[in-house]
C-alpha cells in the first residue's frame, strides 16, 4: 500500500525536512545493501576488466565502466549512479548491469566527480560529456546500439536532466529528486550550496519535458517526500505530453527498489525494455 501523501516541505522545520529526504536512516539495513552491492560489483569487474577506467575527461572520476555485449549493435543501459551528489562512486554499482548483461544488452557506468568539489552545474555538464563521449567512442569499444539512460536517486536526476541527449532513446528515472528547491533546506545543502539560478536551471520539474519516453520509477515503501518528487515530476510531464508510464514498485524501499533492475525478471529491466520499444 503506498504512503499517504507527504505533507507539504514549505510546513516542516529543519529537522523534519532533513528527515525526510534521509533516506539511510529510514531503510535499517541500507549499510548492508550497499556493502553486498560493493562486494557483487567488484566481483563483475574483476570477472570482465577490459572496459574499465575508461577516462572521458581529465578528471579523476571522469570515467566510464563499459560492458559491451556480444553484439554490439545490442541496446545499451547506461546507469548513472546516486548518492545526493556528494557519495558514492560508479566501481560500487556494476552490479546492477547483471540483469541487463543477461539479457544480451551493453552496459556502461559513468563516474562524476562529487560535491564539494563540483557544484551540480559541473556535474550535469561532465554527465552530458559523458554521453557525448559515449555516442562518438561508444562504438569503438563494442556498443553502437540505442541507449537507455537510467540512474538511482541523484542519478535518477542526472538522468532526467539528459533525457534529451541525442543519443538517448529513452530514459528510466528512478527514486529521483527532480525539484531542488527542498534539498536547499535541508544539511544536504552543506555541500551542494544550491543558488536559485542552479535550483531553476537544474531542476527538471521546471524545464521543458523532453521527447524521449522516460519511465518514473518509485518505491511504495520509500520516504513520502521521495514517493511526492516522482508522482508530481511525472505529472508534470504528462500534463506537458511528454511519454512513458509511472511506476510505483509495490513494498520497495529506497534501496531494495534497485534489485528490479538487478534482476533478470526484474520490473524495472522490464520497464527498460518496453520503454526501448521494438
Amino acid at each position: 500500500m503506498s504512503a499517504p501523501p507527504a505533507p507539504d516541505w514549505r510546513d516542516m522545520d529543519p529537522a523534519a525536512l532533513d528527515a525526510a529526504y534521509n533516506n539511510r536512516q529510514a531503510v535499517p539495513d541500507a549499510q548492508a545493501l550497499l556493502d553486498d552491492w560493493a562486494a557483487a560489483s567488484a566481483r563483475l569487474r574483476a570477472d570482465r576488466p577490459e572496459g574499465l577506467d575508461k577516462p572521458y575527461g581529465g578528471s579523476e572520476r571522469e570515467r566510464w565502466d563499459l560492458f559491451p555485449a556480444a553484439d554490439r549493435g545490442a541496446p545499451c543501459l547506461v546507469f548513472i549512479h546516486g548518492g545526493y551528489w556528494q557519495r558514492n562512486r560508479r566501481e560500487d554499482f556494476a552490479c546492477f548491469a547483471e540483469g541487463a548483461l543477461g539479457a544480451g544488452w551493453s552496459v556502461a557506468l559513468p563516474g562524476y566527480t562529487l560535491t564539494p568539489d563540483a557544484t551540480i552545474e559541473g556535474i550535469a555538464g561532465e554527465i552530458g560529456r559523458a554521453l557525448d563521449w559515449l555516442a562518438a567512442e561508444g562504438p569503438a569499444h563494442g556498443i553502437a546500439g540505442p541507449v537507455l539512460l537510467s540512474g538511482w536517486s541523484a542519478g535518477g536526476h542526472l538522468t532526467a536532466l539528459h533525457a534529451g541527449h541525442r543519443s538517448v532513446r529513452a530514459a528510466l528515472a528512478i527514486s529521483g529528486i527532480f525539484d531542488l528547491e527542498p534539498i536547499r533546506d535541508t544539511t544536504l545543502n552543506d555541500k551542494l550550496a544550491l543558488t536559485d539560478d542552479q535550483i531553476a536551471r537544474f531542476s527538471p520539474m521546471r524545464l521543458p519535458h523532453t521527447a524521449a519516453p522516460m519511465g518514473v520509477a518509485y518505491g511504495t515503501g520509500e520516504l513520502p517526500e521521495l514517493q511526492r518528487q516522482s508522482r508530481d515530476f511525472h505529472a508534470a510531464r504528462s500534463a506537458a505530453g511528454g511519454a512513458g508510464p509511472l511506476l510505483p514498485v509495490e513494498g520497495k524501499n529506497h534501496f531494495d527498489i534497485m534489485e528490479e533492475l538487478r534482476r533478470p525478471d526484474g520490473r524495472l529491466l522490464a520497464a527498460a525494455r518496453d520503454l526501448l520499444g521494438p
